[in-house]
């Protein structure tokens, strides 16, 4: 792997896999504003990766927000773009794309679920990226190219979407803390998920980006562990130094997308003995880096404000 082609270096994921990549290997980084997938036409995608003649292409971009129709475009017509365009200009190349525990849909309470498990997603979010990842199946199974799909459970770490609900919290927590508040009203599902730290998760990139090609496509990334996430609210809560209460408030507007599944929990022996990836960081580490991180941004002043 001499040299990667990562596409959705500007979202919350990609800065972090670009980060773990170009401490190894040469890593030129596309983000939306050079080159849209969903608006890109063929031609010009095929003639990028002929340009830049990678080893690997990784793809991290995608929608979190949307309709069906927007997740569809987002996912699956990007998808079928990058594996004609790779297979065309690159082909010994491998694409890794990253999907999503969404495409799982509801599992029983209790399992930690495989790769092998059949899908049954509850959202069209969930729906799409299942699709982009049996394209990407297919492709590999058919020769056309190498390719290697990440399932991501629940990342945690800096630069998180506004709409999660730890980024809710964070800045809930803070404003308390602020001002002195003794409680916070947030509303929380009894909803169980696998937390794993993104930096975990770009190390997952790396691995799967280096090790040798194989039968298996589709590798699960998360921490192995389901939490609750009451429980999580509470340990970021601990993290900040908040001691008031937490009690029940309004709920997010996708709030019910989350409830539809009540737990989620990662099988990752396979990500551990193909790839030789296993997590690195705890759910504590996570939500102190999460927490600092914030802290710095909000500390840091408005570009073309005075500092007195």
């Amino acid at each position: 792997m001499n040299r990667v082609l990562l596409l959705g270096a500007g979202g919350f994921l990609g800065r972090h896999i670009h980060m773990a990549l170009a401490a190894h290997t040469t890593v030129r980084s596309i983000t939306r504003a050079e080159c849209d997938l969903v608006r890109v036409e063929l031609r010009d995608l095929t003639a990028l990766v002929a340009r830049e003649r990678p080893d690997v292409v990784v793809t991290a971009a995608g929608r979190i927000v949307g309709s069906g129709y927007d997740f569809v475009q987002a996912h699956v017509v990007a998808t079928a773009k990058l594996i004609e365009a790779v297979a065309a200009a690159a082909p010994g190349a491998r694409l890794i794309r990253i999907g999503s525990a969404a495409e799982y849909g509801t599992v029983p309470h209790g399992l930690a679920v495989n790769e092998d498990y059949p899908g049954t997603p509850v959202s069209e979010y969930g729906l799409s990226h299942l699709a982009a990842t049996r394209l990407a199946e297919l492709a590999g199974g058919a020769g056309r190219l190498d390719t290697m799909v990440l399932r991501i459970f629940n990342p945690v770490g800096p630069g998180m979407p506004p709409g999660n609900v730890l980024t809710r919290v964070t800045a809930m927590v803070r404003s308390a803390v602020a001002t002195g508040m003794e409680e916070i009203a947030v509303g929380l599902h009894d909803t169980y998920r696998d937390f794993v730290d993104v930096r975990d998760v770009a190390t997952a990139v790396l691995t799967a980006a280096r090790c040798r090609s194989g039968p298996a496509r589709v590798f699960n990334v998360g921490s192995g562990k389901a939490v609750a996430t009451r429980d999580v609210v509470q340990l970021l809560a601990e993290v900040s130094g908040f001691t008031g209460e937490i009690r029940d408030g309004s709920f997010a507007p996708d709030a019910s997308r989350s409830a539809a599944v009540p737990w989620m929990c990662a099988d990752i022996e396979r990500a551990n003995r193909v790839l030789g990836w296993a997590p690195a960081y705890d759910l504590g580490e996570s939500l102190t880096t999460l927490w600092q991180a914030d802290g710095e941004q909000a500390a840091r002043p408005v570009a073309g404000s005075a500092v007195r």
